[in-house]
């Protein structure tokens, strides 16, 4: 991950810079980014599902681990399912509800999410941004 400069994305009415929409395939690999908290940076993802950017956190809802295969994979080979790497939790990517596995019928944590003038943005405030 690369470091965003000076102020990693802030805007000033409460969203923050994650890439170039530019750089989200529909149904194609994430950008992973991370959003302060209390207890430290908690990881993140974004990734464009019918033509919308939907973001969540990194965490697995069966147990709060990352998700991707390796950095930026996180859907099967259809793109239409999110899967837990470690537990093989399934998710639909359209709205992050577990459909299958240990964690049937929780959803992923959501992240606000919007497109705005070829930039996608999240209402978080983003310490590390990939890409």
């Amino acid at each position: 991950m690369s470091t965003d400069g000076g102020g990693a994305g802030d805007l000033a009415d409460g969203w923050a810079r994650v890439c170039d929409a530019g750089q989200l395939a529909e149904r194609g690999d994430g950008v992973r980014f991370e959003i302060a908290a209390r207890g430290g940076p908690i990881p993140a993802f974004v990734l464009r599902i019918d033509g919308q950017p939907l973001a969540w956190l990194n965490q697995c809802a069966h147990v709060p681990v990352e998700l991707d295969w390796t950095p930026g994979r996180f859907l099967d080979d259809t793109g239409t399912v999110i899967v837990c790497a470690t537990h093989g939790a399934v998710y639909d990517a359209s709205d992050g509800v577990c459909v299958g596995g240990p964690c049937r019928g929780k959803s992923l944590q959501a992240v606000p999410c919007r497109e705005r003038d070829g930039e996608i943005e999240v209402q978080a405030t983003v310490v590390k941004s990939e890409r």
